[in-house]
């Protein structure tokens, strides 16, 4: 109670006074520095976990480097560590014989320069497969097989995989050579075939023929040992074929051609011969000799000729037409001829039996045999050679009957 009556009584000096005690004491008093932040060792424990894990897999990359001289010890000591190595090889063995059997397919029964470049293509993945196999490996297969992994690699099979591989590259060689024959070979064919369709003369014609000809024997000259070879003894004999037909058409086309030629040569012997008539007997049998040559070269042609087979009977049927005009034309000229002899004939009888004295005329007599003979010249026709002379006579005859009907 007194104490704290006497903090009561203390003037407000006494209080400054102890305030600034207290602070010098403060001053005075050495201060401990602040605790420094712990540095974080993340990094360092990074590189740790990196160099536990490095060592391992830099020591598995080391076993595993294709030198029999590591593998071989580290097989015999420590054989798991070779396992990337193991699987890496039936990888290879695996994928190695999946492309063998694909270029076989391919090669064996290749049918275009396209299964040739796959199937060579495929044949070397195979090769590379396989040439990744090392050898120490197969010589060793039999140390290898442990219970916790069975290889699927069998060192009999690899062999003959591997010589399966020089034969089939031996094949691909063959078919390569033998397709690029065939391509070659069947653009000789389809260049002869469109020089011949172009030529416009009979030497270029030829030319291309026997060009075309020569290129399909080449065909037999593939060896039938390679599937371009059995593809093309197939072709030669559809090319063979082809081109007899071809030749077999163009055959009948130049005998229809050259027929047709012959005939018009004769048309126009007829033609000719049958300008500005009349004629006589003998020269329309001529017109008509030249007619029937002209029908007669193209009867041979056949409806096996095709279009030509047309054009022929259509001319056929123009030189009948004209044939059997100019027959009629020769029967009147024979007709009137005949007409006109025998109206001379009745003439000269008239002539020779009528009297000098015209008092012993029988003139009823030769009234009637003047109107035989008119008769006899009315028959010629017009246009024939006797119509001339026959009309000269007719008016003759005519006036000498009209006198002695007057009389």
């Amino acid at each position: 109670m007194s104490s704290i009556q006497s903090q009561k009584n203390k003037t407000l000096a006494d209080l400054e006074r102890e305030l600034e005690a207290e602070a010098q004491f403060i001053q005075t008093r050495p201060v401990q520095p602040a605790p420094k932040p712990k540095k974080s060792n993340f990094f360092g424990k990074l590189i740790g976990v990196a160099v536990l894990l490095g060592l391992p897999v830099g020591l598995i990359w080391v076993a595993n480097l294709p030198y029999p001289v590591i593998r071989r010890p580290v097989a015999q000591k420590a054989p798991l560590l070779l396992l990337p190595s193991y699987a890496s090889i039936d990888r290879n063995y695996r994928e190695g014989i999946i492309n063998l059997e694909t270029a076989e397919q391919l090669l064996q029964n290749t049918t275009s320069a396209a299964d040739i470049a796959l199937g060579k293509e495929k044949l070397a993945a195979a090769k590379q497969n396989f040439d990744a196999i090392p050898l120490w490996f197969v010589e060793d297969w039999s140390d290898y097989d442990y219970w916790w992994y069975r290889s699927r690699f069998d060192r009999f099979a690899f062999n003959q995989y591997r010589a399966q591989i020089g034969q089939l590259e031996a094949i691909a060689f063959q078919e390569g050579n033998a397709q690029t024959s065939l391509s070659g070979i069947e653009g000789g064919i389809n260049a002869a075939k469109q020089r011949y369709a172009q030529a416009t003369t009979p030497e270029a014609k030829q030319a291309a023929i026997a060009s075309w000809k020569a290129a399909i024997d080449h065909l037999e000259q593939i060896s039938g040992q390679t599937n371009a070879g059995e593809t093309a003894r197939k072709k030669f004999a559809t090319y063979s074929r082809e081109f007899e037909d071809i030749m077999a058409s163009a055959s009948r086309s130049d005998r229809v051609t050259t027929a047709v030629a012959a005939a018009k040569k004769y048309a126009w012997q007829a033609a000719s011969a049958s300008q500005n008539p009349p004629h006589n007997v003998a020269q329309w049998q001529q017109v008509e000799t030249f007619w029937q040559e002209a029908i007669d070269q193209l009867k041979p042609i056949t409806p096996d000729e095709g279009s030509g087979y047309v054009e022929t009977q259509d001319l056929i049927a123009q030189y009948t037409a004209n044939l059997e005009q100019v027959k009629i034309r020769r029967l009147a000229e024979e007709a009137s001829s005949e007409a006109l002899e025998s109206a001379q004939r009745k003439i000269e009888s008239l002539l020779a039996s009528t009297p000098n004295d015209s008092t012993q005329v029988n003139w009823t007599g030769t009234a009637a045999q003047l109107q035989e003979i008119i008769r006899e010249l009315e028959k010629v026709d017009n246009g024939t050679m006797a119509y001339a002379k026959a009309q000269e006579l007719l008016k003759f005859a005519k006036a000498r009957l009209q006198s002695i009907n007057k009389s």
